[in-house]
Protein backbone atom coordinates (compact mmCIF):
# COMPACT_ATOMS: atom_id res chain seq x y z
CA UNK A 1 0.00 0.00 0.00
CA UNK A 2 2.39 2.24 0.09
CA UNK A 3 4.09 4.94 -1.69
CA UNK A 4 3.10 4.04 -5.26
CA UNK A 5 -0.60 4.27 -4.46
CA UNK A 6 -0.21 7.59 -2.63
CA UNK A 7 1.87 8.93 -5.43
CA UNK A 8 -0.64 7.68 -8.02
CA UNK A 9 -3.48 9.37 -6.11
CA UNK A 10 -1.60 12.64 -6.04
CA UNK A 11 -0.88 12.39 -9.76
CA UNK A 12 -4.52 11.75 -10.56
CA UNK A 13 -5.60 14.72 -8.42
CA UNK A 14 -2.97 16.93 -10.04
CA UNK A 15 -4.06 15.74 -13.48
CA UNK A 16 -7.71 16.36 -12.65
CA UNK A 17 -6.84 19.83 -11.33
CA UNK A 18 -4.81 20.60 -14.45
CA UNK A 19 -7.68 19.42 -16.67
CA UNK A 20 -10.11 21.52 -14.67
CA UNK A 21 -7.92 24.62 -14.99
CA UNK A 22 -7.44 23.92 -18.70
CA UNK A 23 -11.23 23.58 -19.15
CA UNK A 24 -11.80 26.90 -17.41
CA UNK A 25 -9.15 28.59 -19.56
CA UNK A 26 -10.67 27.04 -22.68
CA UNK A 27 -14.16 28.13 -21.69
CA UNK A 28 -12.90 31.63 -20.94
CA UNK A 29 -11.07 31.77 -24.28
CA UNK A 30 -14.11 30.39 -26.08
CA UNK A 31 -16.29 33.01 -24.39
CA UNK A 32 -13.83 35.71 -25.38
CA UNK A 33 -13.69 34.38 -28.92
CA UNK A 34 -17.48 34.25 -29.04
CA UNK A 35 -17.69 37.86 -27.76
CA UNK A 36 -15.08 38.95 -30.28
CA UNK A 37 -16.86 37.13 -33.14
CA UNK A 38 -20.19 38.56 -32.04
CA UNK A 39 -18.75 42.08 -31.97
CA UNK A 40 -17.22 41.61 -35.43
CA UNK A 41 -20.57 40.39 -36.72
CA UNK A 42 -22.45 43.31 -35.10
CA UNK A 43 -19.99 45.83 -36.53
CA UNK A 44 -20.23 44.30 -40.02
CA UNK A 45 -24.04 44.27 -39.87
CA UNK A 46 -24.06 47.93 -38.85
CA UNK A 47 -21.64 48.84 -41.64
CA UNK A 48 -23.91 47.06 -44.13
CA UNK A 49 -26.89 49.01 -42.79
CA UNK A 50 -25.16 52.40 -43.03
CA UNK A 51 -23.12 52.03 -46.22
CA UNK A 52 -25.66 51.78 -49.01
CA UNK A 53 -24.73 50.68 -52.57
CA UNK A 54 -22.98 53.56 -54.36
CA UNK A 55 -23.58 54.76 -57.92
CA UNK A 56 -20.13 56.42 -57.72
CA UNK A 57 -17.49 56.87 -54.98
CA UNK A 58 -15.18 59.87 -54.52
CA UNK A 59 -11.95 59.84 -52.50
CA UNK A 60 -11.60 63.10 -50.59
CA UNK A 61 -8.14 64.67 -50.01
CA UNK A 62 -8.68 64.20 -46.26
CA UNK A 63 -9.07 60.40 -46.62
CA UNK A 64 -12.88 60.27 -46.50
CA UNK A 65 -14.76 58.22 -49.06
CA UNK A 66 -17.93 59.94 -50.26
CA UNK A 67 -20.46 57.48 -51.72
CA UNK A 68 -23.02 58.84 -54.17
CA UNK A 69 -26.10 56.86 -53.11
CA UNK A 70 -29.36 56.90 -55.07
CA UNK A 71 -31.76 59.24 -53.31
CA UNK A 72 -34.30 56.44 -52.72
CA UNK A 73 -31.65 54.17 -51.14
CA UNK A 74 -30.50 56.56 -48.40
CA UNK A 75 -30.49 55.47 -44.70
CA UNK A 76 -33.68 57.43 -43.89
CA UNK A 77 -35.76 54.81 -45.69
CA UNK A 78 -34.79 52.08 -43.24
CA UNK A 79 -37.32 53.70 -40.90
CA UNK A 80 -40.53 51.63 -40.77
CA UNK A 81 -42.68 54.79 -41.05
CA UNK A 82 -40.83 55.87 -44.19
CA UNK A 83 -41.22 52.70 -46.24
CA UNK A 84 -43.86 54.26 -48.52
CA UNK A 85 -42.81 57.88 -48.05
CA UNK A 86 -42.92 60.05 -51.15
CA UNK A 87 -39.82 62.24 -51.11
CA UNK A 88 -40.65 65.93 -51.06
CA UNK A 89 -38.12 67.41 -53.49
CA UNK A 90 -38.71 71.00 -52.40
CA UNK A 91 -40.36 72.79 -49.48
CA UNK A 92 -43.70 74.45 -50.12
CA UNK A 93 -42.71 77.67 -48.39
CA UNK A 94 -39.48 79.40 -47.51
CA UNK A 95 -39.07 81.98 -44.71
CA UNK A 96 -37.82 84.55 -47.20
CA UNK A 97 -41.10 84.47 -49.11
CA UNK A 98 -42.67 81.92 -51.44
CA UNK A 99 -40.20 79.16 -52.25
CA UNK A 100 -38.06 79.89 -55.27
CA UNK A 101 -37.05 77.07 -57.66
CA UNK A 102 -33.42 78.14 -57.87
CA UNK A 103 -32.99 77.32 -54.19
CA UNK A 104 -32.62 73.68 -55.24
CA UNK A 105 -31.10 74.36 -58.63
CA UNK A 106 -27.61 74.08 -57.09
CA UNK A 107 -26.02 75.76 -60.09
CA UNK A 108 -25.99 79.28 -58.68
CA UNK A 109 -23.38 81.46 -57.03
CA UNK A 110 -22.51 79.27 -54.00
CA UNK A 111 -20.26 77.08 -56.14
CA UNK A 112 -17.92 80.00 -56.84
CA UNK A 113 -17.79 80.72 -53.11
CA UNK A 114 -14.45 79.51 -51.69
CA UNK A 115 -16.33 78.04 -48.73
CA UNK A 116 -16.90 74.44 -49.81
CA UNK A 117 -16.30 70.84 -48.77
CA UNK A 118 -12.92 69.20 -49.31
CA UNK A 119 -14.24 66.24 -51.33
CA UNK A 120 -15.43 68.62 -54.08
CA UNK A 121 -11.78 68.82 -55.22
CA UNK A 122 -12.06 65.26 -56.58
CA UNK A 123 -15.55 65.14 -58.08
CA UNK A 124 -19.29 65.64 -57.65
CA UNK A 125 -22.24 63.33 -57.23
CA UNK A 126 -24.65 62.86 -60.16
CA UNK A 127 -28.28 64.02 -60.10
CA UNK A 128 -30.74 61.81 -58.20
CA UNK A 129 -28.00 60.76 -55.77
CA UNK A 130 -26.93 62.13 -52.40
CA UNK A 131 -23.36 62.24 -51.04
CA UNK A 132 -22.89 60.03 -47.96
CA UNK A 133 -19.65 59.90 -45.96
CA UNK A 134 -18.70 56.22 -45.82
CA UNK A 135 -18.53 54.73 -42.31
CA UNK A 136 -15.43 52.61 -41.65
CA UNK A 137 -14.98 49.77 -39.19
CA UNK A 138 -12.60 51.92 -37.08
CA UNK A 139 -15.27 54.64 -36.78
CA UNK A 140 -17.62 52.19 -35.06
CA UNK A 141 -14.87 50.58 -32.94
CA UNK A 142 -13.98 53.99 -31.44
CA UNK A 143 -17.50 54.20 -29.99
CA UNK A 144 -18.28 52.60 -26.62
CA UNK A 145 -20.63 50.20 -28.43
CA UNK A 146 -22.22 49.64 -31.83
CA UNK A 147 -25.45 51.07 -30.41
CA UNK A 148 -23.68 54.21 -29.12
CA UNK A 149 -22.01 54.97 -32.47
CA UNK A 150 -23.18 58.26 -33.97
CA UNK A 151 -25.07 59.37 -30.87
CA UNK A 152 -24.47 62.16 -28.37
CA UNK A 153 -24.31 61.10 -24.75
CA UNK A 154 -27.44 61.96 -22.79
CA UNK A 155 -28.16 65.50 -21.60
CA UNK A 156 -25.70 67.50 -23.65
CA UNK A 157 -28.02 70.51 -23.93
CA UNK A 158 -27.55 73.56 -21.76
CA UNK A 159 -30.59 74.13 -19.55
CA UNK A 160 -30.13 77.82 -20.07
CA UNK A 161 -33.40 78.66 -18.36
CA UNK A 162 -32.01 77.00 -15.22
CA UNK A 163 -29.16 79.02 -13.66
CA UNK A 164 -28.34 76.14 -11.30
CA UNK A 165 -26.81 74.05 -14.07
CA UNK A 166 -23.15 73.28 -13.37
CA UNK A 167 -21.06 71.40 -15.90
CA UNK A 168 -23.62 68.65 -16.40
CA UNK A 169 -21.98 65.40 -17.57
CA UNK A 170 -18.79 67.28 -18.47
CA UNK A 171 -20.43 69.45 -21.15
CA UNK A 172 -19.78 73.18 -21.13
CA UNK A 173 -21.45 75.89 -23.16
CA UNK A 174 -21.28 79.54 -24.13
CA UNK A 175 -24.64 80.32 -25.69
CA UNK A 176 -27.27 82.90 -26.51
CA UNK A 177 -30.95 81.89 -26.31
CA UNK A 178 -34.58 82.97 -26.63
CA UNK A 179 -37.61 81.33 -25.04
CA UNK A 180 -41.16 82.18 -23.98
CA UNK A 181 -42.73 82.11 -27.45
CA UNK A 182 -43.50 79.68 -30.26
CA UNK A 183 -40.67 79.43 -32.79
CA UNK A 184 -40.78 77.86 -36.25
CA UNK A 185 -37.10 78.00 -37.15
CA UNK A 186 -33.77 79.77 -36.73
CA UNK A 187 -30.94 81.13 -38.82
CA UNK A 188 -27.32 82.12 -38.21
CA UNK A 189 -24.08 82.80 -40.01
CA UNK A 190 -21.36 80.99 -38.07
CA UNK A 191 -17.62 81.76 -38.14
CA UNK A 192 -15.68 78.53 -38.93
CA UNK A 193 -12.52 77.58 -37.02
CA UNK A 194 -10.53 74.44 -36.20
CA UNK A 195 -10.32 74.36 -32.38
CA UNK A 196 -7.70 72.15 -30.70
CA UNK A 197 -9.05 69.14 -28.82
CA UNK A 198 -7.11 67.87 -25.79
CA UNK A 199 -8.48 64.31 -25.47
CA UNK A 200 -9.80 62.11 -28.31
CA UNK A 201 -13.09 61.57 -26.41
CA UNK A 202 -13.76 65.34 -26.23
CA UNK A 203 -15.30 67.53 -28.92
CA UNK A 204 -15.83 71.19 -29.73
CA UNK A 205 -18.81 72.41 -31.73
CA UNK A 206 -20.64 75.55 -32.75
CA UNK A 207 -24.30 75.14 -33.61
CA UNK A 208 -27.90 76.21 -33.32
CA UNK A 209 -30.42 74.22 -31.29
CA UNK A 210 -34.16 74.13 -32.00
CA UNK A 211 -35.80 72.78 -28.85
CA UNK A 212 -39.22 71.58 -27.74
CA UNK A 213 -40.46 69.99 -24.53
CA UNK A 214 -38.83 69.94 -21.12
CA UNK A 215 -35.24 69.13 -20.27
CA UNK A 216 -36.41 65.81 -18.85
CA UNK A 217 -36.89 62.58 -20.75
CA UNK A 218 -38.99 64.06 -23.56
CA UNK A 219 -36.73 66.78 -24.98
CA UNK A 220 -37.00 67.27 -28.77
CA UNK A 221 -33.99 68.83 -30.46
CA UNK A 222 -32.84 69.64 -33.99
CA UNK A 223 -29.22 70.81 -34.21
CA UNK A 224 -26.89 71.95 -36.99
CA UNK A 225 -23.48 73.58 -37.23
CA UNK A 226 -19.80 72.62 -37.36
CA UNK A 227 -17.80 70.36 -35.07
CA UNK A 228 -14.37 68.86 -34.41
CA UNK A 229 -14.82 65.36 -32.96
CA UNK A 230 -11.87 62.91 -33.11
CA UNK A 231 -14.03 60.19 -31.54
CA UNK A 232 -16.73 60.39 -34.21
CA UNK A 233 -14.61 61.04 -37.31
CA UNK A 234 -11.09 59.83 -36.42
CA UNK A 235 -9.41 63.19 -37.09
CA UNK A 236 -9.35 66.86 -36.05
CA UNK A 237 -11.02 68.31 -39.15
CA UNK A 238 -13.84 70.84 -38.89
CA UNK A 239 -16.99 69.22 -40.27
CA UNK A 240 -20.57 70.17 -41.09
CA UNK A 241 -23.00 68.23 -38.90
CA UNK A 242 -26.62 67.81 -37.91
CA UNK A 243 -28.24 66.04 -34.97
CA UNK A 244 -31.77 65.21 -33.86
CA UNK A 245 -33.44 63.51 -30.89
CA UNK A 246 -37.03 63.22 -29.66
CA UNK A 247 -36.29 61.74 -26.22
CA UNK A 248 -33.38 63.72 -24.71
CA UNK A 249 -30.66 61.67 -26.46
CA UNK A 250 -31.82 58.37 -24.99
CA UNK A 251 -32.91 56.02 -27.80
CA UNK A 252 -33.78 58.23 -30.78
CA UNK A 253 -31.74 60.28 -33.18
CA UNK A 254 -28.14 60.56 -34.31
CA UNK A 255 -25.53 62.67 -36.04
CA UNK A 256 -25.82 63.29 -39.77
CA UNK A 257 -27.19 60.25 -41.66
CA UNK A 258 -26.02 57.66 -39.11
CA UNK A 259 -29.58 56.45 -38.46
CA UNK A 260 -32.87 56.74 -40.29
CA UNK A 261 -34.60 60.10 -39.91
CA UNK A 262 -33.27 63.03 -41.95
CA UNK A 263 -34.20 62.82 -45.65
CA UNK A 264 -31.57 64.42 -47.88
CA UNK A 265 -32.48 65.77 -51.33
CA UNK A 266 -29.25 67.59 -52.19
CA UNK A 267 -26.43 66.06 -54.28
CA UNK A 268 -23.79 68.69 -53.44
CA UNK A 269 -23.28 68.76 -49.66
CA UNK A 270 -22.30 65.76 -47.53
CA UNK A 271 -23.27 65.65 -43.85
CA UNK A 272 -20.17 65.05 -41.73
CA UNK A 273 -17.74 66.09 -44.49
CA UNK A 274 -14.84 68.50 -43.88
CA UNK A 275 -15.38 72.22 -44.41
CA UNK A 276 -12.57 74.06 -46.18
CA UNK A 277 -11.07 76.58 -45.75
CA UNK A 278 -11.31 77.57 -42.07
CA UNK A 279 -10.55 80.93 -40.43
CA UNK A 280 -7.08 81.88 -39.27
CA UNK A 281 -5.96 84.14 -36.45
CA UNK A 282 -5.72 87.72 -37.81
CA UNK A 283 -6.18 86.16 -41.26
CA UNK A 284 -9.11 85.56 -43.62
CA UNK A 285 -12.40 84.85 -41.86
CA UNK A 286 -14.77 82.22 -43.23
CA UNK A 287 -18.33 81.53 -42.18
CA UNK A 288 -21.26 79.29 -43.07
CA UNK A 289 -24.97 80.14 -43.01
CA UNK A 290 -27.49 77.67 -41.65
CA UNK A 291 -31.27 78.01 -41.73
CA UNK A 292 -33.68 75.46 -40.23
CA UNK A 293 -37.42 76.09 -40.57
CA UNK A 294 -40.78 74.36 -40.39
CA UNK A 295 -42.77 74.18 -43.64
CA UNK A 296 -46.23 75.47 -42.67
CA UNK A 297 -47.97 73.14 -45.14
CA UNK A 298 -46.36 69.71 -44.61
CA UNK A 299 -44.95 70.43 -41.14
CA UNK A 300 -41.49 69.00 -41.90
CA UNK A 301 -38.37 70.75 -40.57
CA UNK A 302 -36.14 71.81 -43.49
CA UNK A 303 -32.46 72.70 -43.51
CA UNK A 304 -30.62 75.08 -45.84
CA UNK A 305 -26.83 75.48 -46.05
CA UNK A 306 -25.53 78.76 -47.49
CA UNK A 307 -27.78 80.74 -49.81
CA UNK A 308 -28.47 78.03 -52.32
CA UNK A 309 -28.33 74.53 -50.87
CA UNK A 310 -31.59 73.18 -49.45
CA UNK A 311 -30.26 69.94 -47.98
CA UNK A 312 -33.42 68.10 -46.97
CA UNK A 313 -35.82 67.68 -44.05
CA UNK A 314 -36.68 65.92 -40.81
CA UNK A 315 -40.23 64.52 -41.18
CA UNK A 316 -42.53 65.94 -38.51
CA UNK A 317 -43.60 62.46 -37.26
CA UNK A 318 -40.11 62.00 -35.74
CA UNK A 319 -41.04 64.51 -33.02
CA UNK A 320 -43.69 65.13 -30.36
CA UNK A 321 -43.32 68.79 -29.29
CA UNK A 322 -41.55 69.89 -32.47
CA UNK A 323 -44.42 68.45 -34.52
CA UNK A 324 -46.09 71.71 -33.45
CA UNK A 325 -43.37 74.31 -32.77
CA UNK A 326 -40.19 74.98 -30.79
CA UNK A 327 -40.27 76.63 -27.36
CA UNK A 328 -36.60 77.65 -27.23
CA UNK A 329 -33.82 78.49 -29.70
CA UNK A 330 -30.15 78.45 -28.75
CA UNK A 331 -27.00 79.46 -30.64
CA UNK A 332 -23.42 79.00 -29.51
CA UNK A 333 -20.58 76.68 -28.58
CA UNK A 334 -20.30 73.43 -26.64
CA UNK A 335 -17.28 71.38 -25.55
CA UNK A 336 -16.79 68.19 -23.58
CA UNK A 337 -14.54 68.50 -20.52
CA UNK A 338 -13.47 64.99 -19.51
CA UNK A 339 -10.82 66.03 -16.96
CA UNK A 340 -11.44 64.52 -13.48
CA UNK A 341 -11.64 66.16 -10.04
CA UNK A 342 -12.34 69.74 -11.02
CA UNK A 343 -9.42 69.99 -13.45
CA UNK A 344 -10.24 71.71 -16.72
CA UNK A 345 -9.55 70.58 -20.26
CA UNK A 346 -7.58 72.77 -22.65
CA UNK A 347 -10.01 71.88 -25.46
CA UNK A 348 -10.79 75.15 -27.24
CA UNK A 349 -14.26 76.51 -28.02
CA UNK A 350 -14.66 78.54 -31.22
CA UNK A 351 -11.25 80.02 -32.07
CA UNK A 352 -9.85 79.35 -28.59
CA UNK A 353 -9.90 83.11 -27.85
CA UNK A 354 -12.20 85.02 -25.51
CA UNK A 355 -15.02 87.19 -26.97
CA UNK A 356 -13.43 90.53 -26.02
CA UNK A 357 -10.62 89.93 -28.55
CA UNK A 358 -13.15 90.63 -31.31
CA UNK A 359 -13.10 90.12 -35.07
CA UNK A 360 -10.19 88.16 -36.55
CA UNK A 361 -9.40 86.52 -33.21
CA UNK A 362 -12.65 85.54 -31.46
CA UNK A 363 -15.29 83.36 -33.11
CA UNK A 364 -18.73 84.83 -33.84
CA UNK A 365 -22.34 84.14 -34.83
CA UNK A 366 -23.91 86.98 -36.84
CA UNK A 367 -27.33 87.81 -38.28
CA UNK A 368 -29.07 85.47 -35.85
CA UNK A 369 -32.81 85.30 -36.50
CA UNK A 370 -35.90 83.28 -35.62
CA UNK A 371 -38.83 82.22 -37.81
CA UNK A 372 -42.21 83.36 -36.47
CA UNK A 373 -45.70 81.86 -36.85
CA UNK A 374 -46.18 83.75 -40.13
CA UNK A 375 -43.06 82.05 -41.56
CA UNK A 376 -41.06 85.30 -41.51
CA UNK A 377 -37.45 85.69 -40.40
CA UNK A 378 -37.34 88.13 -37.47
CA UNK A 379 -34.72 89.50 -35.07
CA UNK A 380 -34.86 87.56 -31.77
CA UNK A 381 -36.45 89.43 -28.86
CA UNK A 382 -35.22 89.20 -25.28
CA UNK A 383 -31.90 87.40 -25.87
CA UNK A 384 -30.39 85.71 -22.82
CA UNK A 385 -26.80 84.45 -22.43
CA UNK A 386 -25.51 81.44 -20.53
CA UNK A 387 -22.13 79.92 -19.69
CA UNK A 388 -21.18 77.59 -16.84
CA UNK A 389 -17.70 79.06 -16.26
CA UNK A 390 -17.09 82.38 -17.96
CA UNK A 391 -13.39 82.30 -17.08
CA UNK A 392 -13.05 79.17 -19.26
CA UNK A 393 -15.47 80.04 -22.11
CA UNK A 394 -17.51 83.24 -22.40
CA UNK A 395 -20.08 85.01 -24.58
CA UNK A 396 -20.77 88.70 -25.43
CA UNK A 397 -23.69 89.97 -27.50
CA UNK A 398 -24.11 93.04 -29.71
CA UNK A 399 -26.09 94.43 -32.64
CA UNK A 400 -25.44 96.71 -35.61
CA UNK A 401 -26.70 97.43 -39.13
CA UNK A 402 -24.58 94.89 -41.03
CA UNK A 403 -24.51 91.97 -38.60
CA UNK A 404 -27.95 92.45 -37.02
CA UNK A 405 -27.92 90.58 -33.70
CA UNK A 406 -24.55 88.92 -33.22
CA UNK A 407 -22.27 87.58 -30.50
CA UNK A 408 -18.66 86.60 -29.95
CA UNK A 409 -18.10 83.45 -27.89
CA UNK A 410 -15.54 80.83 -26.91
CA UNK A 411 -12.28 80.54 -25.06
CA UNK A 412 -9.20 78.41 -24.39
CA UNK A 413 -10.57 76.25 -21.59
CA UNK A 414 -7.71 75.70 -19.11
CA UNK A 415 -5.86 78.95 -18.27
CA UNK A 416 -4.61 80.68 -15.08
CA UNK A 417 -8.19 81.76 -14.23
CA UNK A 418 -9.65 78.36 -15.19
CA UNK A 419 -7.31 75.77 -13.62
Amino acid sequence: MGFAQLSGGRSRRALALALCVWSLISLSCAARLTDSSRQKLDVQKHLNRLNKPAVKSIKSPDGDIIDCVHITQQPAFDHPYLKDHKIQMRPNYHPEGLFNENKVAEKTKERSNPQAQLWHANGRCPEDTIPVRRTRKDDILRATSVKAYGRKKQRSIPKSADPDLTNESGHQHAIVYVNGDKYYGAKATINVWEPKIQQPNEFSLSQLWILGGSFGEDLNSIEAGWQVSPDLYGDNNTRLFTYWTSDAYQATGCYNLLCSGFIQINSEIAMGASISPVSGLRGSQYDISILVWKDPKEGHWWMQFGNDYVLGYWPSFLFSYLADSASMIEWGGEVVNSEPEGQHTSTQMGSGRFPEEGFGKASYFRNIQVVDSSNNLKAPKGLGTFTEQSNCYDVQTGSNGDWGHYFYYGGPGKNPNCP
